[in-house]
């Protein structure tokens, strides 16, 4: 996330004849990932849904984001607790709580302070750091551990993307694409492309009424040295160069295929078999081979 925001540009292509339902396209910049909106509306009804996901959105920032210093995270990590947080606030990191017993501690967001380490020794101080299970969360205080801090990117983007998509949903439009940073598609088939730093588009997937998020581990580097989506349980090298989820919703989807980078294909099949609803897990190895689990 980013303190610039875009939201859904609106192209004047889109904006032809209102007499009629037809996609609706809409392009821009939020939550530090580029976005786009496809759905079967008339234009001008659209805009009514348009104007109320602006609001889903700078509520998302306002909340997650890491680069606003009055964001409730960055109140959070300066403070070490937040009273009274707000009730969205409360649930990302209730689904943070699932996606970490999910996993069995692969995914974690307490591992903040390595991505502020300046270098390899500054790292392995941090990791003393890690551990949601320090983490306390009721409705009325978040509590983190001594000089713990997290970090949201990696699981927000799919929660703000199943909002948006609940909003378009309560405003009557089920044919729709949602892509926050992750994608839902809803009411028709779509057909995204998996794509790899390194080895570009890998694959081709079918998607309806389902969600399906993308993380590939080296497209960043730390300061520190290591790669950008940390390993939580020991530092390793990412095992694959990237990694897809499908899921019924975007948060655990975004979660998932984050988690997944270090695991195992045992981690990663018995992960899949203990959550509930279809999952897809779609990984790339470091030399492109792509290797497909579906549960």
């Amino acid at each position: 996330m980013i303190n610039r925001r875009r939201f859904l540009a609106i192209s004047a292509a889109a904006l032809a004849s209102p007499s009629h339902a037809q996609p609706i396209r809409r392009r821009g910049y939020a939550m530090g990932a580029e976005i786009s909106l496809t759905l079967d509306a008339d234009p001008v009804e659209a805009e009514h849904a348009i104007a109320a996901l602006r609001s889903i959105l700078e509520e998302c920032e306002a909340l997650f984001s890491l680069y606003r210093p009055n964001s409730a995270l960055s109140e959070l990590n300066r403070k070490g607790y937040l009273k009274s947080p707000d009730p969205a606030f409360v649930s990302l990191l209730t689904a943070c709580s699932a996606a970490y017993d999910l996993t069995n501690g692969r995914f974690d967001p307490t591992v903040q302070p390595i991505w502020l380490a300046a270098s390899e020794n500054e790292a392995q101080h941090a990791r003393r750091l890690i551990g949601w299970n320090r983490v306390g969360l009721t409705k009325e205080l978040v509590q983190l551990g001594p000089d713990q801090a997290l970090i949201l990117n990696v699981i927000a983007q799919g929660f703000a993307t199943d909002l948006v998509v609940r909003a378009l949903r309560k405003a009557g439009w089920e044919k729709v694409l949602v892509n926050i940073g992750e994608y839902y598609a809803s009411g028709r088939q779509r057909l995204p492309g998996v794509t790899d730093p390194v080895h570009r588009l890998v694959e081709v997937t079918h998607l309806k009424d389902r969600a399906i998020a993308t993380s590939s581990a080296d497209v960043m580097r730390l300061r520190s040295g290591g790669a950008h989506i940390i390993d939580p349980m020991g530092g390793n090298a990412p095992l694959w160069s990237t990694v897809s989820v499908q899921a019924p919703d975007a948060t655990t989807a975004d979660a998932l295929s984050t988690a997944f980078c270090h695991a195992s294909e045992a981690e990663i099949a018995a992960t899949l078999a203990q959550a509930a609803g279809e999952r897809i897990a779609i990984r790339v190895r470091p030399n492109g081979k792509v290797v497909t689990l579906q549960v």
